[in-house]
């Protein structure tokens, strides 16, 4: 079966009749089974996939079909799907049936697209590598020695390898973005609050974003177009209108971008990313776009910042995992205590364990107000300084990641490297900005490299037309 870059082109072949969401579905079962040494995909819903994409056919002929049939999208391993496991790569959920679907999910199935599987990800979305996962870590099917990123690993490698069309991850400091960047796909992850967070176990509540995996800007429009909006079932999300993505991705003028001068000077880059950057900054430059480099003070506390909100938050929500509420429980041995630590000990792994203690720390009576409170409030004043930037400027530029995928294992044994690879891409969540991670070329070991492009709150519309300007721009060059 030939390769299919948009939806648009596997809807044209639909219609003619030269394709039907059955083979659709039949190809990409094929390509997971003889793909399983990438360990993209946890559970895989053969038959319920084949029953759906029969049901869609017969929707195709009769003219009732959904705008997203034809797509054959995977799920991130935290969103919830009814009657299906969900187990945030742990395994302190390996009993747990979801008794619901995810408000985001459920509106991709009113469309008509075929949920194919769930995918591996970093346990609790806690990861960079796609390695903290309890099933093993993720291989980047551009080279099975390196990551592919994380905690999205698994949906990234998905599309990347073409097991399925499209994936849902979630982004709570890059982890839709920076696998996107590492496996050569697009990944977009929305204002905070634009898609209801309603089914998504949470991370951390102030942060976690959901956002499509694809091939290409257009399905990446058109899916979070169908996501995004209102939800009576999550007080956080916007209740604003939802405009046009899909009708709107032709930019026209001339865009004020600015792009900071320390993610691209610094030494920790690797050199080809900053090559391959500043060339992408000139090409726009000799567009006519004005481009101007900007120093952001507060950008060495991000990381700070993001660690300590993110793992207080942590700490609090997976409270809940204790053995009694939710999941699997240790052996009773003792009393209630007792098991509340043996359960949690033997299901969470490593690096859950390190947040949530680093989490409870910095909310103690003692350095809650050291840590939490003044993290808070320099998550208040990043904010305001990103503010006043987009008063300035259009779109914020940066690579997405310091380097290209790293080796397994490479820096398992220092976390605080670990946590390094972030250091593009929090923002986006510290301030709650939309940003987008396109390719952009490959490195000498043909690694993927990713650019990325940060806009103004809930400028989804305007992020998405630049960065397809962006992505032609670049597509041409290469084929030139």
């Amino acid at each position: 079966m030939k390769e299919y870059p948009t939806l648009t082109e596997i809807q044209n072949d639909l219609r003619g009749g030269g394709l039907t969401c059955v083979q659709l579905v039949n190809h990409y079962l094929e390509r997971i089974e003889s793909n399983a040494h990438l360990n993209a995909f946890v559970d895989v819903y053969s038959e319920e996939a084949l029953r759906f994409a029969a049901d869609v056919d017969i929707k195709i002929q009769n003219g009732t079909a959904g705008r997203l049939a034809g797509l054959v999208i995977g799920l991130k391993d935290v969103l919830a799907h009814k009657g299906h496991g969900v187990q945030a790569g742990s395994q302190i959920l390996n009993t747990y049936h979801s008794p619901y679907t995810a408000t985001a999910v459920q509106r991709l199935l009113d469309e008509d697209a075929i949920v194919i599987g769930r995918q591996n990800c970093d346990e609790f979305a806690m990861g960079s590598s796609n390695e903290n996962s309890s099933f093993g870590p993720v291989l980047n099917a551009a080279d099975n020695t390196k990551v592919p990123g994380g905690s999205s690993g698994g949906s990234a490698v998905a599309v990347q390898a073409g097991l399925c069309h499209a994936s849902l991850g979630s982004d709570t400091g890059g982890s839709v973005r920076q696998p996107a960047a590492f496996c050569g796909v697009v990944g977009v992850k929305p204002s905070y609050g634009r898609v209801s967070r309603w089914g998504l176990l949470a991370y951390a509540s102030s942060f976690d974003c959901i956002g499509p995996i694809t091939k290409s800007i257009e399905d990446a429009a058109l899916i979070l177009e169908i996501m995004a909006g209102s939800d009576e079932f999550d007080s956080t999300v916007s209740a604003k209108d939802v405009p046009s993505y899909t009708e709107n991705l032709g930019w026209n003028g001339k865009a004020k971008i600015g792009y900071i001068l320390d993610t691209i000077e610094n030494e920790a880059i690797a050199p080809e990313i900053r090559e391959q950057t500043l060339e992408v900054l000139n090409r726009l430059r000799s567009q006519g776009h004005e481009v101007t480099p900007v120093e952001m003070p507060l950008l060495d506390y991000l990381l700070p910042t993001y660690y300590i909100l993110t793992t207080a938050e942590a700490s609090s929500n997976l409270s809940r995992f204790d053995g009694v509420r939710y999941g699997s429980r240790a052996a009773e041995n003792g009393d209630l205590e007792a098991l509340y630590k043996n359960t949690r000990t033997e299901g969470f792994g490593e690096e859950v364990r390190r947040r949530i203690l680093l989490g409870t720390f910095v909310l103690s009576a003692n350095y809650y107000d050291a840590y939490y409170t003044k993290a808070q409030r320099v998550r208040r004043l990043v904010r305001e300084e990103t503010e006043r930037f987009f008063e300035k400027f259009d779109f914020l530029i940066s690579p997405v990641t310091p380097t290209t995928a790293f080796t397994i294992g490479e820096k398992t044994e220092d976390p605080l490297q670990m946590y390094l690879a972030d250091i593009f891409t929090v923002q986006a969540n510290v301030v709650g900005n939309p940003a987008i991670s396109i390719p952009n070329g490959l490195d000498k070991n043909g690694m993927p490299i990713g650019i990325q492009i940060m806009a103004p709150f809930f400028k989804e519309e305007k992020m998405l037309s630049f960065a397809n300007h962006l992505s032609l721009t670049l597509k041409e060059n290469i084929e030139a």
